[in-house]
């Protein structure tokens, strides 16, 4: 099981606590990188950020973002070489985002995805791996420094 990084604006700091809840059911390694309430408004891109950098100084690891919708999150996330951030709102997508984008980073949407939904996205989604083969070339055209398998 690779690490985990989570992070959140305030719009998806309950959610974020499902998941948590959600990751330590599963026993799966996190670091929650915050935000710490929903009190406090907080702007989504430095939470982005955190997670973002800690996923790309740990080869292999892996994260979620959340914030009212998972639009901010996921658009700011995208400006970063070597991220796949994808937007999930069910099941299918969050299995394809792995089995043929090999995505490293989920983002959902707070005030979108409901607690059981978000659970289960969560569960498919780290226990899905990527494909590989073709997918990996289109991968390739996408971010061409990255490195076969990842």
């Amino acid at each position: 099981m690779e690490k985990l990084f989570l992070g959140c604006d305030h719009a998806g700091f309950a959610l974020k606590e499902v998941i948590l809840r959600t990751l330590a059911e599963l026993q799966w390694p996190y670091q929650d990188l915050g935000c710490d309430c929903a009190e406090v408004s907080v702007h989504y891109p430095d939470y982005a950020q955190r997670v973002v950098r800690a996923i790309l100084a740990h080869p292999g690891s892996r994260g979620i973002l959340i914030c009212g919708t998972g639009l901010g999150m996921s658009i700011a996330a995208n400006r970063f070489a070597g991220i796949r951030a994808a937007l999930c709102q069910e099941l299918y997508t969050a299995r394809m985002s792995r089995l043929h984008n090999d995505a490293n980073l989920l983002v959902m949407g707070g005030r979108i995805v409901g607690s059981g939904l978000a659970r289960e996205i969560v569960r498919v989604w780290l226990t899905t791996p990527f494909e590989g083969g073709r997918h990996q070339e289109r991968l390739n055209l996408i971010d061409p420094k990255m490195p076969e398998g990842h």
